[in-house]
C-alpha cells in the first residue's frame, strides 16, 4: 500500500508538470502583452479638461456679494457648502454660545421640510451626507452627494442656512445637547478640547477669539429664537457668505447659486450687516488654572495614571501675513500636532519635543505642539503632560525648548521639517471634503485661494533666519498658561513669565529654595 501511494503522489506531480508546460507553451494560450489593449476592447474616454482650469479654483461673485468659488476634480461625487464669516469671536455683544447653538440646530426643519429626518431621507436619494461645523471665526455647512443630486444639494443648503424654523422643541432639544456636551468635555480623558479653551481664553482675555467656543452652562437657558434671529440678521448676509464646491462644474455651481441664493429673502428679515462687531484680536497673555481630580477620568483594568496638564503658548502671526509659513514650518519642527503626526511612519520620531523631551524625559507623558492661526492673530503653544509631583520640572522643561526655538536650526532638521509639512499639505488635499474646506476657507478670509504647488514653493524658500527671526519675535510677548488637574507644585505665572525671559528657560532660583 505504501508503495502504491508513493507512485499516487508521483503521478500527480508529473500531471502537474505536464499542465504547466501545457500553460506556458505558445500551442496552448496566446501570450498576451501587458502594455497594449486588448484586440476587440472600444477605445477609453478619458474625462479631460482644457488649458489651465484643472488647476485653479474659479470664483464668482453675485449682484448681492455672495463668492461662489469652485475646484475640478473628477468623480462621481460632489462635496458642496456655504461657509460663512461667524463663529464664536463674533458675540462680544451677545451671550456667548449662539454659534454653539446654530451648530447643534443647523439642519433641523426649514420651510420646505418638516424635520431633519425629512433631510436626510431626501439627500440618501443622491447618496448623500451633511454635516455643520462652527469654529472661533467660521460656520460651515456641507453636503456631500452625487454630482447628478447637486441642483437638489443647493437647494437644501440655502433653505438650511436662510430658512430654518428654529421651533421651541428644536431649541430646547438643543439646550440638552449643549448641556450633555459641556458635562462630556469635564469628564473625558482626552483634556485638549478644554485646554484649548483655557489657553485661548488666557491669550484674548474678554476680547474676540478668546471668548468661550463652548456655550457657558449659565448662558443655555438664555438663547431662544428671538437672539438667534437678532445675531443671524447681522452676520448670515450674503457679503460674509461663500458657496464652495469640489467635483462640480463651476458655471453649473454659479446657476444653482442664482437660482436658490440670489434672490432668498432669510426668514428673520433683511440682513443689516452695519451691526457686525469687527474688533481686532487683542493679545493679552495671562494664566487660566482648573484645579481638578483627574484620578477617576479613565475607569478600568489599565486606568490613564492621574496626570496634571499644562500648556504654554506666545503670540505668534495671523494666516495673512508672510511670517505664517515660517511658524507652519516651526510648529512642524517641534512636533507639528504631535509627536507622531501625518508624515510617514516614525517621522514623529525627528522632532525636538521628541528628541529633546520624550526621549530623555521617560516620567514625561506627552508633549505635543499646536498652531493656531487667524485672521488678525495666532498662537503657538506646547502641551504637556506629567505627574503632579513633577510639574515644576516640566514646566522647566517646556520653557527651555522655548528658549532654544530661537537658536539656529540645523540644515538637515529644517530640510526634513519642510520636507513633512509639504508631505502632509498634499496629503491632506487628496481628501475632497478637506479640499472643500481649503477652497472656502481661503476664499471667504482672503478673496482668492494659493494652489497647493503655491504654498509648497512658498516652504521651500524659508531659511534657518526666518525661523530665528520669527522665533525671536514671539519670544517677546507675554506667555499664555492654561494648568488643569492637581496644581500643588505649579510655579506663578510671574515665574514662567521670568523663566521664559532666561538665557536657559529655567525657573528663578527664589523659586526653587522657597516653593
Amino acid at each position: 500500500v505504501e508503495g502504491e501511494e508513493v507512485d499516487l503522489r508521483e503521478g500527480l506531480w508529473m500531471l502537474g508538470v505536464a499542465a504547466c508546460r501545457q500553460y506556458s507553451s505558445s500551442s496552448g494560450y496566446p501570450n498576451v502583452s501587458l502594455s497594449s489593449p486588448l484586440p476587440g476592447i472600444p477605445k477609453p474616454l478619458f474625462a479631460s479638461v482644457d488649458g489651465q482650469e484643472k488647476h485653479e479654483t474659479r470664483i464668482t461673485t453675485l449682484e448681492n456679494g455672495l463668492r461662489v468659488a469652485s475646484q475640478n476634480k473628477f468623480g462621481q461625487f460632489c462635496t458642496v457648502g456655504i461657509l460663512v464669516n461667524s463663529g464664536s469671536r463674533h458675540e462680544a455683544k451677545y451671550p456667548s454660545g449662539i454659534a454653539h447653538f446654530l451648530e447643534k440646530l443647523a439642519f433641523s426643519s426649514t420651510s420646505q421640510y418638516g424635520s431633519k429626518d425629512e433631510i436626510l431621507l431626501s439627500l440618501e436619494k443622491h447618496g448623500g451626507i451633511c454635516d455643520c461645523q462652527t469654529s472661533r471665526d467660521t460656520t460651515m455647512y456641507a453636503v456631500s452627494a452625487e454630482v447628478k443630486g447637486l441642483d437638489t444639494v443647493v437647494n437644501l443648503l440655502s433653505d438650511a442656512v436662510l430658512q430654518p424654523r428654529l421651533l421651541d422643541e428644536e431649541i430646547e432639544m438643543t439646550r440638552m445637547t449643549v448641556r450633555f456636551e459641556l458635562e462630556d468635555l469635564n469628564m473625558r480623558p482626552d483634556p485638549e478640547p478644554l485646554l484649548t479653551e483655557m489657553i485661548h481664553a488666557a491669550a484674548y482675555r474678554g476680547n474676540t477669539v478668546g471668548l468661550p467656543r463652548y456655550c457657558p452652562a449659565e448662558n443655555v437657558d438664555k438663547i431662544d429664537r428671538k437672539l438667534l434671529h437678532t445675531y443671524l440678521r447681522s452676520y448670515y448676509c450674503p457679503e460674509r457668505m461663500v458657496l464652495a464646491g469640489v467635483g462640480i462644474e463651476h458655471e453649473q455651481l454659479v446657476e444653482c447659486a442664482r437660482k436658490y441664493l440670489l434672490n432668498v429673502k432669510p426668514v428673520w428679515g433683511t440682513s443689516t450687516p452695519e451691526k457686525v462687531d469687527r474688533s481686532v484680536a487683542q493679545y493679552t497673555g495671562g494664566i487660566i488654572k482648573m484645579e481638578k481630580d483627574m484620578s477617576d477620568v479613565s475607569l478600568g483594568p489599565t486606568p490613564i495614571p492621574e496626570l496634571t496638564h499644562i500648556m504654554i503658548g506666545l503670540e505668534s502671526c495671523s494666516f495673512l501675513e508672510d511670517d505664517f509659513i515660517p511658524f507652519a514650518v516651526l510648529n512642524m519642527m517641534m512636533g507639528g500636532g504631535g509627536s507622531f503626526s501625518a508624515g510617514g511612519p516614525g517621522k514623529g520620531m525627528f522632532t525636538r519635543l521628541y528628541l529633546n523631551v520624550l526621549n530623555r524625559h521617560h516620567w514625561m507623558y506627552n508633549a505635543t505642539s499646536y498652531h493656531h492661526s487667524y485672521e488678525d492673530s495666532g498662537l503657538l503653544c506646547i502641551h504637556a503632560s506629567a505627574d503632579p509631583r513633577q510639574v515644576r520640572e516640566m514646566v522647566e522643561i517646556i520653557t527651555r525648548e522655548f528658549i532654544q526655538m530661537a537658536g539656529t536650526a540645523g540644515e538637515m532638521e529644517l530640510e526634513r521639517a519642510k520636507t513633512q509639512l509639504k508631505s502632509m499639505l498634499m496629503m491632506n488635499l487628496e481628501s475632497r471634503p478637506v479640499i472643500f474646506e481649503d477652497v472656502g476657507r481661503q476664499v471667504l478670509a482672503t478673496g482668492k485661494r494659493k494652489l497647493p504647488h503655491e504654498l509648497c514653493q512658498l516652504i521651500s524658500n524659508v531659511t534657518a533666519s526666518d525661523i530665528k527671526r520669527v522665533t525671536t519675535k514671539m519670544l517677546r510677548s507675554k506667555p499664555a498658561v492654561a494648568a488643569l488637574g492637581d496644581l500643588t507644585e505649579l510655579p506663578s505665572y510671574e515665574h514662567i513669565q521670568a523663566a521664559l525671559s532666561s538665557k536657559d528657560g529655567r525657573l528663578p532660583r527664589m523659586y526653587r529654595l522657597f516653593r
